[in-house]
Order: structure tokens, then sequence, then C-alpha cells
């Protein structure tokens, strides 16, 4: 565990987590069964903690790529999306997955969705295991949402502050 992670409140379990990230592999294998294969974009760094569980119980054929992108500096948004490094995949012509750990503004997931519809994929569906209610700075529609939670500085599940806390196993307040 992290240091000082018992000064933290736990918003969502372990066990609540897992539940849910087998729930929505089950409705992407679903929609996605019979459509070719599906190409899933994961947001460095909050997203891979995620990511790594929900290919794990997907049953249907797919390729994963990363993305990285800038818009946060310690606890705040900058309100501008830097894209760090692009995929290694060309788009063109595939159904992609965006997955990312948490949406509050939406600005860095619409940012992405354009970006993506821009160079021709065929479809782009995003898939969040936390969605900040409440925060939105743009309209961003999410196709698949875990959890609904406050608006509060989430830390763990991949989610963190300044580095800290990625690896505890389930997500808590900071």
């Amino acid at each position: 565990m992290a240091k000082n992670s018992n000064k933290l409140k736990i918003l969502i379990s372990e066990e609540k987590i897992k539940q849910k990230v087998a729930e929505l592999a089950k409705k992407i294998s679903k929609d996605y069964k019979n459509k070719g294969k599906l190409l899933i974009v994961g947001i460095l760094k909050g997203s891979t903690i995620f990511l790594s569980d929900l290919v794990r119980q997907l049953d249907i054929d797919c390729e994963i790529d990363f993305i990285a992108v800038r818009s946060y500096d310690g606890k705040d948004s900058t309100g501008v999306v830097q894209l760090i490094m692009d995929l290694y995949d060309n788009p063109v012509g595939k159904n992609i997955l965006i997955v990312e750990d948490i949406v509050d503004t939406g600005r860095t997931l619409k940012f992405l969705k354009q970006n993506l519809i821009s160079r021709k994929a065929k479809s782009v569906k995003i898939c969040v295991l936390l969605n900040k209610v409440g925060k939105r700075k743009t309209k961003v529609k999410i196709d698949y949402k875990g959890f609904d939670v406050p608006n509060k500085f989430l830390v763990g599940y991949g989610l963190d502050y300044n580095e800290k806390y990625r690896n505890l196993p389930y997500i808590a307040v900071l």
C-alpha cells in the first residue's frame, strides 16, 4: 500500500470495482460481438489498471494501444488538452473504444473522440470507470460508465495525486 493510505476515506471498495468491471466487459463484449476486431485505446497513465482488468474480462477479439494527454497540474485542470503521445497504430477504419479512469470536465475525452473521428476511425465509443457528477465543462457522450462519483479529488485504482496512490486496489477520497 502507499504511505499514508490510512488517511484516505474509501469511496468504492475493491470488490465493487471488480463487479462493475465484469459488468462493463459483458456489455462491451455483447455490443462488439461479430463486429470485427476492437481497438481499445487506453489513456495513460490513469487508465492502465482499469484497462488491464477490463480486457481480461472481454470475450471478443481486441487490440490495445495507448495515447497520452495532459490537462492537469496537481489537483487543477488547466483547461487545455495537450497530446503528449499518439497512437502507435493508424485509427483509419477501426472500431475504437477509448478507456479512461475518470471523466470530470469532459475536455480530454471530447478532444480525443474528435481527433480519432477526424482521422477516419470507423466508430469511437467511450468507456469510463468513474463519472464525476456536476463537473462537466463540455458535453461528451459516455457509452459505458462504471460509477457516478461526487466532485471530490479521488485516488486509487490508477488515479493519482502527483504519482502517488495509483497502486491502491480501491477508490478513495484524498
